[in-house]
């Protein structure tokens, strides 16, 4: 990767998690997550005037992805409703390019060398040691571990899918503001149908975290799609979840989650391997 790709999607990862602290950061997840969805569809469709539309090749892609983005955030819901910020949010960003690299290998022929698979295993006893942060006896929250995992796997399966249609959409641009508004409608008609008349007054206090977090969302995977048509998947993954760190920092800053040694040496790990896996690019 190019100086100027890595600095896009270092960027790309600030963004992210701090547009994933908004959304935590607002009790209550459905309007939250319409708010940021929403607000990102609203973006995609005020941008489509000016971007070229996307190749005829992209479409399947743009198809699929909008179904993934609708379970991703489903799923994102659940895990920040059963477990803490600092635990879901590096458990869910740390499963996806783990994923990624197997299923770029598969798809799209990028196989990983022999670093790349050290990553895997040191990035793997990382998401040990968060997921299993605080049990001290206690039994595991497998449901909250088991959302936070899924929530990662829908990441991996949308990031080579988008990682395809973008190639093949021809614009990143175009590509990025057909799959926002593809992409953020199914939360917002899902809480339409579950509000019915209040809608509106839900969503009106919490309307302008939801926004700022809607134009960090569009401009984070804005970032990572331009850059993965510049550079192989598994790496721009893998350099994208240093929003790990920053999610954890965030978690016991803003919401005084406890990070805990076993937390930070967690994270280290995740990140070591990570960079493992960067190095494979």
């Amino acid at each position: 990767m190019t100086p100027l790709v890595m600095a896009a999607v270092v960027l790309a990862a600030v963004a992210h998690a701090a547009w994933n602290a908004l959304a935590h950061g607002i009790t209550d997840k459905l309007t939250g997550f319409t708010l940021i969805a929403g607000g990102g569809a609203l973006i995609g469709v005020a941008a489509m005037p000016f971007v070229p539309v996307p190749a005829a090749g992209a479409w399947p892609y743009l198809l699929g992805s909008g179904v993934l983005h609708v379970v991703y955030y489903a799923l994102l819901m659940r895990s920040f409703k059963l477990g803490d910020f600092g635990q879901a949010y590096p458990i869910a960003r740390g499963t996806a390019p783990l994923v990624v690299t197997v299923l770029a290998a598969v798809f799209a022929d990028e196989v990983p060398d022999g670093w790349a698979m050290a990553g895997v295993a040191v990035s793997c006893l990382g998401l040990t040691a968060v997921a299993l942060w605080g049990l001290r006896g206690k039994r595991p929250d497998w449901a909250a571990i088991g959302a936070a995992i899924a929530t990662g796997l829908a990441i991996a399966a949308y990031t080579v899918v988008d990682g395809l249609g973008v190639r093949a959409a021809q614009s990143a641009p175009g590509y990025t503001a057909y799959l926002m508004a593809l992409g953020g409608l199914g939360v917002p008609l899902y809480a339409v149908y579950r509000l019915r008349g209040r809608t509106l007054a839900v969503l009106r206090p919490h309307a302008g975290l939801g926004l700022l977090g809607a134009g960090l969302s569009v401009a984070a995977y804005g970032l990572v799609l331009w850059a993965q048509t510049r550079g192989e998947m598994a790496p721009i993954a893998a350099l994208r979840e240093s929003s790990i760190i920053v999610g954890a920092a965030i978690g016991a800053v803003f919401f005084k989650e406890r990070f805990g040694m076993p937390r930070v040496l967690g994270a280290v790990l995740m990140v070591a391997g990570l960079g493992l896996m960067l190095h494979a690019g």
